[in-house]
């Protein structure tokens, strides 16, 4: 049977972390990472977490993402505070609610575009038919239905991303996290990746979280979050965008624990779409419409 997307009112949380912790075990002693982080996303939101490595940001994404649990605190998922469920319940939770795209592709090299997008759709038990006509309309929205059939090598940078968007938007998420989406592209390619995801947000009410530490990217969204030593320090509206050179908080690779994919240890179904590169189009046509989300929102 087939699993429908969650729609959230917009007046409740789509994500909301309440007085959040998470420490890790390491060989010298327990190390927090987050040390009592409250956060709201609500539906339609269009906001930056931004913060050097080490800061929390990356482990603060995975939490809001379901990809993994607070040693303290709760953590609410469209209404539903994460320590009640089970793993399983976890990742069908996640893959009905949450989108991602990540600084790397994460496509699968031996299957098609469309067959990647329309991956998140089988553990959601849609039929095949439905499936396929699924991934090709949310394929051709980003640009991309005359590449249907191409394998990621077959395919540019730019095209692999926008596959890896598809992917996380195939399941019609509320929530659509981006960790450094930009972090391997030249910049016209980036410029065309972000007007990719405002249009998403603007057009489509899709929540979305982009996780930088690039200040000019965080400037893009509407709200920035700032966090630093595993606190948030500033969470505030962003004002109206000026042209200006990029401000790079650190470059540096984050120490944090990083996840190799979309999805909690032992359960791959959860995700739905990563991604990195990207050449081509600022903003590619759409032939189909760019309808926004049903239910209440």
């Amino acid at each position: 049977m087939t699993r429908s997307a969650v729609h959230l009112n917009r007046d409740e949380p789509a994500v909301e972390a309440i007085d959040v912790v998470r420490s890790y075990d390491l060989g010298a002693g327990r190390v927090a990472a987050l040390r009592g982080v409250s956060l709201r996303i609500m539906p339609g939101d269009h906001l930056s977490i931004v913060g050097p490595s080490g800061s929390g940001k990356s482990t603060l994404m995975h939490l809001l993402g379901g990809l993994d649990r607070p040693t303290g605190g709760e953590l609410r998922i469209g209404g539903r505070d994460i320590r009640t469920l089970t793993a399983p319940e976890l990742a069908d939770l996640r893959n009905r609610t949450i989108g991602f795209v990540f600084q790397s592709f994460h496509l699968l090299p031996r299957t098609s575009a469309v067959e990647n997008v329309a991956l998140p759709l089988v553990y959601r038990g849609t039929g095949a038919r439905q499936r396929r006509a699924r991934a090709v309309e949310t394929l051709t929205r980003v640009g991309l239905g005359h590449r249907l059939d191409h394998r990621p090598n077959q395919l540019s940078g730019g095209e692999q991303q926008r596959v890896a968007i598809a992917r996380a938007l195939v399941t019609d998420p509320a929530v659509l996290l981006a960790d450094e989406p930009t972090g391997n592209l030249d910049s016209v390619t980036g410029e065309s990746v972000l007007a990719l995801l405002e249009e998403l947000n603007t057009e489509r009410g899709v929540a979305v979280v982009l996780v930088t530490h690039d200040r000019s990217l965080a400037a893009r969204t509407r709200r920035q979050v700032i966090i630093r030593d595993g606190l948030i320090a500033t969470d505030s509206p962003v004002p109206p965008r000026a042209v200006a050179a990029p401000e790079i908080v650190d470059a540096a690779p984050s120490a944090e624990p990083r996840f190799a994919s979309g999805s909690e240890s032992g359960h791959p179904s959860g995700g739905s779409g990563g991604a990195a590169g990207a050449t081509g189009r600022l903003r590619p046509s759409h032939p189909l419409p760019m309808p926004r989300r049903g239910g209440s929102r």
